[in-house]
């Protein structure tokens, strides 16, 4: 009998030689997949990476663009917004350029929303006194005002009389004359007023001239020391301006120097040349006499005019 304590006492006998080898064969291929695998992530590090602000990029691509909304020509109501709108013309004042003209903003033809009919008839005046417009010649003082009740503000109202008279286009590019402007308690030579269309219509009744049409005080007028300009087309322009596209921004300096050009001693005139330029005394806002809109008593570095009516 085989004694059972002595027998769980011997030792196990060692495996066979063909069983060493295949622990020995597994072994040695586990180690080479631990082994393949550090050089594959390693040289997968060691590539091109891609670069950290990918991400950033790819979202960015995906959102809208937003580009900051164009200003609106000198000195709109600030309430208002465009309701209509036309390409740039070449009547208008020079912008700066434009690095990608086709993205450019049309340019606003007329202001939207209802226009006042009629304000308190008192009117609020600009306080600032302007520089000299103008390099040669006399100088003439001038006011700016706006009828309170017409929405307007008179400051930048009088930002955009002083930006058309003092332009070298304008009556101070002749040589002749200057003007400047100055604030409502100073004298001054006369007045450049913004009305609403029935205190207009009264004011240039008192000063002999009629601006009604259709029953409707329709345009502006020059009575002795004062421009007089329309609220009414001072925010919708004139027909003939819209039936040829040409920006309110033009039409402004248009009227501004047109009454002004009256008070300076100026008056109507016809269309000198068919489909030309008109010249700034022709009644621009009824009709152009057969010519094209143009703003300015002044062309291609001298006065322009045209034959006396």
């Amino acid at each position: 009998m085989i004694d059972p304590v002595t027998s769980a006492l011997e030792p196990e006998a060692p495996p066979p030689a063909e069983d060493r080898w295949r622990q020995w064969w597994l072994a040695l291929f586990a180690v080479t997949l631990v082994l393949l695998t550090v050089v594959t992530v390693a040289v997968r590090n060691t590539g091109s990476p891609r670069p950290a602000t990918t991400p950033v990029a790819a979202a960015a691509s995906s959102a809208p663009i937003l580009e900051s909304a164009p200003s609106l020509p000198a000195a709109p109501s600030p309430s208002a917004s465009a309701v209509t709108s036309a390409p740039p013309v070449a009547t208008s004042s020079p912008a700066a350029p434009s690095a990608s003209p086709v993205s450019s903003p049309p340019e606003v033809l007329q202001i939207a929303g209802v226009v006042p009919t009629h304000g308190s008839g008192t009117f609020l005046y600009a306080v600032k006194r302007g520089s000299l417009l103008g390099d040669k010649g006399p100088v003439r003082r001038f006011r700016v005002a706006v009828e309170k009740g017409s929405g307007e503000d008179p400051d930048a109202f009088a930002t955009q009389v002083v930006s058309t008279l003092g332009d070298e286009r304008s009556w101070t590019g002749n040589g002749t004359l200057r003007l400047q402007m100055v604030n409502g308690n100073e004298k001054a030579d006369f007045t450049v007023y913004l009305a609403t269309r029935d205190t207009a219509g009264q004011m240039c009744q008192q000063g002999g001239t009629n601006i009604t049409i259709g029953g409707v005080p329709y345009t502006s007028c020059r009575a002795t020391g004062k421009a007089i300009i329309n609220l009414d087309r001072y925010r919708k322009s004139a027909k003939p301006y819209l039936n040829a596209k040409v920006s309110l921004a033009v039409y402004r300096n248009y009227v501004i120097n047109h009454e002004v050009g009256h008070e300076l001693g100026h008056h109507h005139e016809g269309c000198p040349k068919a489909g030309g330029p008109a010249p700034v005394m022709v009644q621009q806002t009824i009709t152009l006499r057969g010519c094209v809109p143009y703003a300015w008593p002044r062309r291609d570095n001298k006065p322009f005019a045209g034959p006396h009516l």
